[in-house]
């Protein structure tokens, strides 16, 4: 297969974003406390490499990864592609989701605050809200594109119902929900409909929050406050089972002359053109290996051994119930 090209039509209504992105949240309080120092140098290293496509929301750090990320474009915002999200609540205790459009407006007006700017260019839903229609929530966010605050909408983890009423009520660019090759939930339901709309993907946890990078192993011992402690997949015996699913996967990296995150990410980049993941860190050399994952090719005999080794269902635990957890800063309980 050929190498990959730098840029790509992310959806059917004229977005074009680097073919991959970063994603932001780990560059303020997430799984760990970064050096925000370090975190500075990662995101302008990004721009330089060509990875244009930043993804944040105002849920992450309380809305300080906003904050960061509003520094870090001041003097060069028509060098990226801009992306927030709303929708997500957390009140320190419990987690849900809010969906009426005067929430939607003033979500947006905050953000754009925070982040210093006129207009966001992907705008997402974050949780979808089970007492709102979505129609309604859809149809809020269409305002804000109407106003020049917005650019395209995009939707987090909808059912491939709430996609298509949405999509009836105005078009969505994009949808972001946790794919890779350990979670391939989507690909039965999703992925279909997304296509058959003109919807593009973008998978968040592309890396499986470290794992398929190969920098989690059965003996690991997570910090009390690191919020990977929470998912299924990463305890006990599962943990065994999935780390020896990486291994192999090693093994595969290393007859290739790469490293299995990257063998893991250009995975997700050969489904279609229409898939970009953004993969998240804080430190400059875990990002310019992910970017490396742009180099890499496949024969169609190794696509089908990875499709194979990584079957859906293969992956033990399961992580319902850790998608909310996994994207609040731990500094809110």
């Amino acid at each position: 297969m050929s190498p990959r090209s730098r840029r790509t039509k992310l959806g059917s209504q004229g977005l074009e974003v680097s073919r991959m992105g970063l994603g932001c949240m780990p560059l303020s309080p997430s799984y760990l406390t970064p050096d925000p120092v370090e975190s500075m140098r990662t995101f302008d290293r990004a721009i330089e490499l060509g990875i244009t496509f930043m993804d944040t929301a105002n849920v992450y750090s309380a809305g300080e990864n906003e904050i960061f990320v509003g520094k870090a474009i001041k003097g060069r915002r028509d060098q990226i592609e801009l992306v927030s999200k709303f929708g997500l609540t957390h009140d320190g205790v419990n987690y849900g989701a809010d969906g009426r459009p005067e929430y939607v407006k003033q979500c947006c007006e905050e953000s754009l605050q925070r982040l210093g700017v006129d207009t966001i260019d992907l705008y997402y839903q974050h949780r979808v809200d089970p007492d709102v229609p979505i129609e309604e929530t859809v149809g809020a966010m269409a305002e804000l594109i109407a106003e020049g605050k917005v650019r395209f909408l995009g939707l987090s983890e909808p059912s491939a119902d709430e996609l298509r009423r949405a999509h009836a009520t105005h078009p969505i660019t994009a949808i972001q929900n946790e794919w890779s090759l350990w979670a391939r939930q989507m690909e039965s339901d999703m992925l279909p409909v997304a296509r058959e709309l003109g919807v593009g993907i973008v998978p968040f946890a592309p890396l499986g929050r470290g794992i398929l990078a190969g920098a989690i192993k059965k003996d690991i011992a997570f910090d009390e406050d690191d919020l990977r402690a929470s998912d299924p997949r990463l305890q006990g015996e599962n943990l065994i089972r999935n780390v020896a699913l990486v291994e192999r996967l090693t093994e595969m990296a290393n007859d290739l002359g790469a490293a299995p995150g990257q063998v893991a990410l250009a995975w997700l980049m050969a489904q279609g053109d229409d898939v970009v993941p953004i993969p998240g860190t804080e430190r400059v050399e875990f990002l310019e290996q992910n970017v490396g994952a742009l180099d890499v090719e496949f024969t169609e005999p190794q696509l089908r051994e990875l499709d194979e080794l990584f079957a859906p269902g293969v992956t033990a635990g399961n992580a319902d119930e850790v998608l909310a957890r996994t994207i609040v800063s731990k500094s809110q309980g």
